[in-house]
């Protein structure tokens, strides 16, 4: 796509379109001449959502911006509302129906009610904006109302074309504004939406609020019997089980089973040890000598053996009572009896006079003392050891139950504390003010500056968009030929030459090629031809015919062949044009020959036609919608034209069209190259292929286009 074609286009069409615009900025202003001022009211909103000021509990101190964001899309989405609208429909119409001034001109529908039917609607607008209910259009009657909102254009729609609600930035602001042709009517509007937007809100925040703090209210009770419930349930374990604190009472079984583990450990230890020094004492003495203490020493060894087993038995009482200081005394006492019985046995001389080993004996009395002991104490602390590991058991089940019911009444607490936090709050809120509030009322605006010669300009400028993009689609869709280069692109044939459009109806060749000092489209015209005529005379060489025609009828044969002429002409070259054009015979109707081709084929007047001495000579012909060879065969048009090459340099021979079929290319047997005139602004569609390729295949008569009537720049 070249885009020099494009402004080539717009420069042909400039005066188009400067000439739209003009036109679509009268009609525009036209349109808006009576125009009615407008006037701004604006009002402000403070909604308390971002301002930190005016938070209540901690945790809303740091709301997330996008939350922010969502509770400004509400409150904007409730503002526009059709529950809102209506109410400031309401206030308008009622406000027009009782006032004598009323805020815009009376529509014909409302002109039309008769007292009746106002106070009728009075009654019906009053009861719905006391209500906050919308009109049923399935109602006949509130549907004839709903026509005479809309008649004054107070219905929601005709609302909101002019009302304009937004927040202000990242402020806590939302600004309303109202534009309409009275300034009363716009502080209206922006008052009444504000305040009723306000007492909605209040209701619908206030009832939400009060059904909150009843559900929380319900809840907090319910959670609060489960937490008693289960506390309930817990002590009623513990009193059954006889478990005061079980924690404290597994410890203190543990930290006694620890110590009475450490005691027999000691007990066994002091057994081994005694056992041991009893065996090494019983080595030193030989049969006889101890079987003579033995008998010796019954009787005192029998008053030992029973305090022995008094003193076991308290021992088992001491450990039993968790070693109470009391049964310690009486062990110490029984411990020292036993010790003077046994030194009895040695003032008795119960001892072999012969022996001198009296020390030992009563050293293994004692150790045999020690010795009972210990083994009795170790089976005390194993009965103790066993009572204790039950008590433990039996701890077990009673801890798994007992941390069941505890963790339920954690829960249950936790639970309850939450909701008690969150009914507090809610409650505390509930009689809180509603942060949202007017801080700015509106007023009576002034009118705004008129935008009429903006409108105007706006109108100008979109014709001329408007016509640039009609122009730019004629252009894209266009797919005629408009220069030399297309032609010779889409039919793979040289263009020999191209001529200019010349403006007027009537141009004379004569007077253009007499012409010796010519200025503007004359002078390129004639640079043209010029250039054409240089072509033509390359290709002809030596040949002298050359047979102009075109695809299709009217596309400049006759005014090219008489041009071509006078070019030829113009460099002494005797030239001879032929009016071939049997069906449109332009030549002759355009020169008015005395000489005919009819009459010179069959010999009446050739004697006197090649005596004429005029610069370029003629052959008309006079019509009747013949072909060449309806004058005569072939041979002998043949020889008359050898007569003719003969005589003249040039011989130029318009044909019809080529949709003319056989009338045309009868020419063909008679000429030596042939020319084919091409119109611009044409199309190559599929009917005009043929010819082109018929053209092609006239082995090399066929030289080229002639580009007729282009738009030159």
């Amino acid at each position: 796509m070249e885009f020099s074609n494009f402004f080539k286009l717009l420069k042909r069409h400039k005066y188009t379109i400067v000439l739209i615009p003009i036109i679509g900025m009268l009609i525009t202003y036209l349109l808006v001449r009576n125009q009615t001022s407008k006037y701004y009211s604006q009002a402000k909103l403070a909604t308390g959502l971002a301002d930190q000021n005016q938070k209540i509990f901690n945790d809303e101190a740091d709301v997330q911006e996008s939350k922010v964001n969502q509770e400004f899309s509400n409150l904007l989405e409730m503002l526009h509302s059709k529950r809102i609208l209506s109410q400031v429909s309401y206030s308008l119409i009622i406000h027009d129906l009782t006032s004598k001034e009323p805020y815009s001109n009376p529509s014909k529908l409302f002109s039309q009610l008769n007292s009746d039917a106002r106070q009728h609607a009075l009654q019906v607008f009053s009861e719905k904006f006391k209500k906050r209910e919308d009109l049923s259009l399935n109602v006949p009657d509130q549907k004839g109302l709903n026509e005479v909102l809309v008649s004054m254009h107070y219905d929601e729609q005709s609302l909101l074309n002019n009302l304009s609600i937004y927040r202000i930035q990242s402020s806590d602001y939302i600004q309303v504004q109202f534009e309409s042709g009275n300034p009363d009517l716009s502080a209206d509007v922006v008052n009444t939406l504000c305040n009723e937007f306000i007492n909605y809100y209040t209701v619908l925040v206030r009832d939400n609020q009060k059904k909150a703090v009843g559900f929380l209210g319900a809840l907090l009770k319910a959670k609060e019997d489960s937490l008693n419930k289960r506390m309930a349930a817990l002590k009623a374990y513990k009193i059954e089980n006889h478990v005061l604190n079980l924690n404290e009472k597994a410890k203190s079984i543990y930290a006694q089973m620890a110590d009475f583990e450490t005691r027999k450990e000691e007990v066994e230890k002091n057994i081994q040890s005694t056992r041991a020094a009893i065996n090494s004492i019983d080595k030193k003495f030989d049969p006889n000598k101890r079987q003579y203490i033995e008998s010796a020493k019954v009787i005192v060894s029998q008053q030992i053996s029973l305090n022995r087993t008094q003193l076991e038995k308290v021992d088992d009482e001491y450990v039993q009572s968790n070693f109470d200081p009391k049964y310690k005394k009486q062990i110490d006492s029984l411990t020292r009896v036993i010790s003077s019985q046994s030194e009895k046995l040695s003032d008795k001389y119960i001892l072999n006079p012969l022996t001198s080993k009296q020390n030992l004996v009563d050293q293994k009395s004692a150790l045999e003392i020690q010795y009972e002991l210990a083994k009795n104490s170790v089976k005390t602390i194993d009965k103790e050891l066993d009572r204790l590991h039950k008590q433990f058991d039996n701890l077990v089940p009673h801890e798994g139950t007992i941390q069941a019911l505890e963790g339920a009444v954690s829960v249950a607490s936790q639970e309850y504390l939450e909701i008690l936090q969150k009914y507090n709050q809610t409650n505390m809120v509930s009689k809180y003010n509603i942060k949202l509030r007017v801080i700015e009322a509106a007023e009576p605006g002034l009118a705004q500056s008129s935008k009429k010669m903006l409108i105007v300009l706006i109108g100008g400028v979109v014709s001329f968009l408007l016509c640039i993009a009609v122009f730019f689609l004629i252009y894209f869709f266009d797919d005629t030929i408009k220069n030399p280069a297309e032609l010779a692109n889409r039919t793979n044939v040289p263009v020999l030459g191209n001529i200019n459009q010349l403006k007027g109806k009537s141009i004379d060749p004569q007077s253009i090629w007499s012409n010796t000092s010519p200025d503007g489209e004359i002078k390129q015209f004639k640079n043209l031809m010029q250039s054409l005529r240089f072509e033509a005379d390359s290709e002809l060489l030596n040949h002298k015919v050359l047979l102009i025609n075109s695809i299709t009828k009217a596309e400049g044969k006759t005014f090219t062949a008489i041009n071509l002429a006078y070019a030829w002409s113009a460099v002494n070259k005797k030239v001879l044009l032929i009016d071939g054009n049997f069906s449109n015979p332009g030549i002759t109707e355009f020169a008015k020959p005395k000489y005919y081709l009819e009459d010179f084929l069959n010999g009446s007047n050739e004697a006197s036609f090649l005596a004429d001495k005029s610069e370029i000579k003629i052959l008309g012909n006079k019509g009747n919608d013949i072909s060449i060879f309806e004058l005569g065969n072939e041979h002998q048009i043949a020889e008359k034209f050898a007569i003719l090459k003969a005589k003249f340099d040039i011989i130029i021979i318009e044909a019809s069209a080529l949709d003319t079929l056989n009338k045309s290319k009868e020419w063909v047997n008679f000429s030596d190259k042939i020319l084919s005139v091409f119109e611009a602004g044409e199309n190559i569609d599929e009917t005009s292929k043929q010819p082109i390729e018929y053209l092609k295949g006239l082995n090399g008569k066929f030289m080229g286009w002639v580009l007729n009537l282009e738009q030159v720049a």
